[in-house]
């Protein structure tokens, strides 16, 4: 069992990476509403973060794999804890967007430092579980989060959140100072098969189109979401906090889910023949999301959100499952940079028009796009990923 307390600790830390940046989310009707800023500049602060993200990816990415994953992640948490903090003293759009973006620059080493401890220190057969439970803790983070803040903000203000935030980063660096000395946490080397990745490979672009496409609702539910159930459903922030655990659920349980799937299947079949079928089936199920404004009942809506969630989440394990297969192990941090950071682009791409059309309460559009987009990035792949 002590072969899993590396992906065990990234767990937790990518947890804490989602409570972090999940924050600004939930408490955003407050906040908008205190600092007199529109959805377009809330969807403008969520584009500063995306880009800083999305640079740090491949970035940390490469130092991960250079330098090693403990020593890298010690100082990744550092200064995202810092900068969560910070959130605290911000005042208005360009304070709240500087926050953001070294917020995200740091956290550009959460799942570049969970696929480094999933290949390094565990067996071909139990890294897509390994790379779910490494993941899981951005998906159960975004559960905790409106649970954990949520009264504290009610009762000491917005600004004492953000200061939890940090608080829960330092007390992750206590504990990773703790297991320095893990087998495998410093020392191990991925076993290596497939070739190193070029930016002519057709296949690197086949995954980032997946994978940047099919994960995009994973930020719309937790960015717009609350949003829209203010503005649209008429909710109130305590009634928020309450529901909106919910969404991030299916996020969870489709981690688990579709690692355990990958793995099961891939140990009988081919690999790319079942990354394939999957992405087939996601492409499917993710346009229903689309259906989420027409659905009469607040309830039904956090069923349809917990589903969008639940399928975004096979996108992620998929397509690393299959950019792992296809490339070298031994550049794993650097492929979860690619696949983080060109989410986190399109991410910066469509919030700011996301946040136009929530300003003109084109809720419907803005739902069928976060839906329909994932089709395309799949159809994409599909078309590279056939060829051998």
């Amino acid at each position: 069992m002590r072969r899993w307390i590396p992906c065990s600790a990234m767990m937790l830390v990518s947890l804490i990476s989602y409570i972090d940046r999940n924050t600004l989310a939930i408490l955003s009707p407050t906040i908008l509403e205190e600092s007199r800023l529109t959805d377009a500049q809330y969807g403008w602060i969520i584009a500063a973060f995306s880009v800083a993200y999305m640079i740090a990816n491949p970035l940390w990415g490469r130092l991960l794999d250079r330098f090693g994953l403990w020593v890298g992640m010690l100082g990744a948490v550092g200064l995202w804890s810092l900068a969560s903090a910070s959130h605290a003293l911000a005042v208005g759009f360009f304070s709240f967007a500087a926050a953001r973006m070294l917020l995200g620059f740091g956290e550009g080493a959460t799942f570049p430092g969970g696929l480094r401890a999933a290949t390094q220190t565990l067996p071909p057969d139990r890294r897509a579980r390994g790379i779910a439970l490494a993941y899981s803790g951005g998906s159960l983070g975004a559960v905790l989060t409106p649970i954990l803040v949520t009264p504290v903000a009610l009762a000491f203000g917005w600004r004492a959140a953000f200061l939890l935030t940090g608080l829960l980063g330092a007390l992750w660096l206590f504990l990773w100072w703790q297991i320095r000395d893990e087998p495998g946490l410093r020392d191990a080397t991925p076993v290596a098969h497939g070739p190193r990745i070029a930016a002519g490979d057709r296949r690197l672009w086949g995954f980032i189109a997946f994978y940047a496409t099919g994960a995009l609702p994973l930020a719309f539910v937790l960015y717009a979401a609350p949003i829209y159930l203010h503005q649209a459903r008429g909710l109130t922030q305590a009634e928020l906090g309450r529901l909106l655990w919910i969404p991030p659920l299916g996020w969870e349980v489709g981690y688990f889910f579709w690692g355990w799937l990958t793995d099961r299947l891939t140990r009988t079949r081919p690999p790319l023949a079942v990354h394939r079928a999957l992405g087939v089936a996601l492409v499917a199920a993710s346009t229903l999301l689309s259906a989420t404004p027409s659905l009469p009942r607040v309830s039904l809506v956090m069923v349809g959100l917990f589903f969008a969630m639940f399928v975004a989440a096979g996108f992620v394990i998929v397509g690393i499952a299959y950019a792992t297969h296809v490339f070298s192990t031994r550049q794993s941090g650097f492929i979860a940079g690619i696949g983080a950071g060109s989410w986190s682009a399109l991410v910066a791409a469509t919030m700011p028009l996301f946040g136009r059309l929530f300003d003109a309460r084109a809720y419907a559009p803005a739902f069928a796009l976060a839906a329909l987009l994932p089709i395309a990035g799949t159809l994409v792949w599909l078309a590279i990923a056939g060829r051998r």
